[in-house]
């Protein structure tokens, strides 16, 4: 067993995650996990706002890593399958359980009614899938003839309600219809409704309810929690799967076991599902997890038996609400949204920082941003005697093997950093994938690795989670390109304890062995007329940096980690096939690395007679990169890099800016491009112009052709 783990992002759950951050003596001293399906939690009192456009994603959705990473906490972005109280694990898709000493439960609810199986009918929770199907319907409103067709919302409720008015403002001149259960619509509401131009159809009317079987819409028709409760054997209501809790928030009869907001409820006191209670529930949440931590006594918590609910909605095209206490329908008027709208966010405002950071604030990179500088590394060597050598750089080496049978040359290369996520498993993959592509860039697949996995001082079973995670994220890096790990090594930290998370204290370092499928791929071999192919953008550097401040957007970091967590086995593949074809397709390849694009161009450059041209606006870089870059913000290895500028100023390399203003903002970001430090970078290959059309002018290819290689 180890540590704490928190299930579900819920509001109850970032307002914890708040608290711990505001207040870190209140945090419990063991490791600290957090699981959702995505790195953003939304607000649900603002989502309607959002459907209508009144919003945008990024001010209803808390930010989940930057709240994790602030409170100190691990956070992991997985699918929640299942639970296994005997074990006490908790279940994820596509990846290793997650032990845990104590467990609370946070995790939203889902549509109570599944569609038919011919249906065009999609739940309105979980809500991502939801909002994700309504851009598709906006991409399609292209077509007149969809424009004009009709989309439906099935419910009898407030959130049925709210959704249709917000759909109305999305959506000005196509028809909606309200599906409803006979009388379970206020009167009221019926005529804000019609004067909405919302048709209203009661189940069991004979009017278009065949030709509405057909039509898209959305589900929402009360919640229920996640299937996968009632399958774990904790004690759930019948009708909708919620937990059953005492009042401290304990799952009865589950010490250790806590559960709040939409997917429980409180056995002596029960009330309906709503936001308003789940962040009410904070608190003694909180507190009670703090407690049970440190072996104290629970706190009982009642919640009261009315709540006041806000409802937004738009009356003759201007946003307006309705106050909702018990039976009782209060609106709609503008001074009840303006009221709903201070309230939502002011509530937003708890997650932001308190002032925003220097991006010229230097705080120290991990991933490769965290090797030594380029010109204390070639010193070093150079004292050692290393440099003497004479030899190329290279990404990897061929054994020395002293026998004259004829084997296949063994490449070995080593690599590894400071964890760069606070998730050991996808620490522990990202690593590995790191290691491997320098194997890649030499045309070698990946046969074995080995590991030295350095953990912090902790409890035992705290080092057993922490190692067994890091090694799975390793294997599943390996296993799925064929390649296994074959042994490693283990060590203990003797630099005094670690701050939380103690995840972030664990390092990787990986020794990676292969072989290539028949000839060496060299770095240095630029031929005069060659292409420079590059299989994926850059920006890893400046978006962690801008990260450890708080300041990447949300979606940009996902886009990244999705990017780094794709292995680029498959790429080498492409490549191997294609050498099959034409023996010397290649003629140099790297990986780009720490020391960013130009650094590891100028390895490459070994020819006095050759020069290299870049097309600056062609280099492909992750979103959000190059508008953080332009504000300043850099990663740490980035002033050393800048010494690989000298190229450009020696003539040994010309940037074209095309459209770009020399001294502008956008010219500086790209300088600043080109040395930012890759963590699982792209693969860099010099080609001839008929191999560069045959791998770019393929659909869906990886490859951007970013320069050329000219004589000088």
């Amino acid at each position: 067993m180890s540590g704490l783990v928190l299930a579900g992002g819920g509001h109850s759950h970032a307002l914890t995650l708040r608290r711990w951050a505001m207040q870190p003596d209140h945090r419990p001293s063991e490791l600290i996990t957090l699981v959702n399906r995505t790195s953003t939690a939304l607000y649900s009192g603002m989502v309607p706002g959002l459907i209508a456009g009144i919003y945008q994603r990024d001010q209803v959705a808390v930010d989940l890593r930057k709240l994790a990473d602030q409170a100190c906490v691990a956070l992991v972005v997985a699918d929640i399958t299942g639970l296994d109280l005997q074990n006490r694990e908790l279940q994820l898709a596509e990846r290793p359980a997650l032990n845990y000493e104590h467990l609370s439960l946070n995790l939203g609810a889902e549509t109570s009614s599944s569609p038919a199986a011919n249906s065009e009918l999609v739940p309105i929770k979980p809500l991502e899938p939801a909002l994700a199907f309504l851009s598709r319907q906006d991409q399609l409103m292209v077509d007149r003839d969809f424009a004009t067709s009709a989309f439906q919302i099935v419910g009898s409720g407030l959130a049925a309600v709210e959704t249709a008015l917000a759909l109305r403002q999305r959506w000005p001149t196509r028809p909606l219809v309200l599906r409803i259960r006979p009388e379970h619509l206020k009167q009221g509401l019926r005529h804000v409704l019609r004067k909405a131009d919302i048709q209203i159809v009661e189940a069991g009317a004979p009017s278009g309810s065949k030709e509405l079987q057909a039509t898209p819409g959305l589900l929402c028709t009360g919640s229920r929690a996640p299937h996968w409760l009632t399958e774990s054997d904790l004690p759930c209501c019948s009708n909708s799967g919620r937990i059953r809790t005492e009042t401290s928030l304990q799952v009865i009869q589950n010490p250790g076991i806590f559960a709040a907001g939409d997917c429980a409820v409180i056995d002596a006191h029960p009330r309906a599902p709503s936001g308003v209670w789940a962040v009410r529930a904070a608190k003694p949440l909180a507190r009670n997890l703090e407690a049970a931590c440190a072996g104290q006594p629970l706190q009982s918590w009642r919640p009261q038996r009315q709540a006041l609910q806000l409802l937004g909605g738009f009356h003759n095209g201007l946003p307006t609400a309705w106050a909702l206490r018990g039976s009782r329908l209060v609106g709609p008027h503008p001074l009840i949204w303006r009221w709903k709208q201070a309230i939502d966010l002011r509530f937003m405002a708890r997650f932001e920082p308190q002032q925003a950071m220097d991006p010229n604030e230097t705080m120290a990179c991990r991933g490769c941003a965290a090797k030594l500088p380029a010109g204390t590394l070639e010193s070093a060597l150079s004292q050692a005697g290393i440099a003497a050598l004479g030899t190329d750089p290279e990404d990897a080496a061929v054994l020395p093997l002293k026998t004259t049978r004829a084997f296949a040359p063994v490449l070995q290369s080593v690599d590894g950093f400071p964890a760069l996520v606070s998730d050991p498993w996808l620490n522990g993959q990202l690593t590995a994938l790191h290691a491997c592509s320098d194997l890649w860039a030499c045309g070698a697949r990946v046969l074995s690795a080995q590991a030295v996995v350095t953990l912090p001082e902790a409890n035992d079973s705290t080092q057993q989670t922490l190692l067994a995670q890091t090694l799975a994220g390793i294997r599943s890096a390996l296993n799925e390109q064929g390649a296994e790990l074959i042994g490693g090594h283990t060590l203990e930290a003797r630099d005094g304890l670690a701050q939380p998370p103690l995840s972030r204290a664990v390092q990787v370092t990986l020794s990676v062995s292969g072989q290539p499928d028949s000839a060496f791929w060299p770095k240095t071999g630029l031929q005069e007329g060659d292409r420079l192919l590059l299989s994926r953008p850059l920006g890893t550097g400046v978006l962690f940096a801008a990260a450890m401040t708080g300041t990447a957007p949300v979606s940009a970091l996902d886009t990244a980690l999705k990017q780094m967590g794709t292995s680029q086995h498959c790429v080498l593949e492409e490549l191997l096939d294609l050498q099959r074809e034409h023996p010397d397709a290649i003629h140099a390849a790297t990986d780009i690395t720490g020391f960013g694009l130009l650094g590891h161009l100028g390895e490459m450059l070994r020819d006095p007679g050759l020069k290299l041209v870049l097309d600056g606006p062609q280099i492909p870089a992750l979103p959000g990169a190059l508008s953080l870059l332009q504000k300043g913000y850099v990663s740490s290895l980035a002033p050393s890099n800048r010494r690989a500028w000298s190229l450009l100023d020696a003539g040994s390399l010309q940037l074209q800016l095309n459209d770009i203003d020399p001294g502008s903002k956008e010219h500086h970001a790209l300088l600043e491009l080109l040395v930012d430090p890759q963590t699982c970078g792209p693969l860099l290959i010099s080609v001839s112009t008929r191999i560069a059309h045959k791998l770019t002018c393929q659909s869906h290819s990886a490859w951007t052709e970013i320069g050329n290689v000219r004589k000088s």
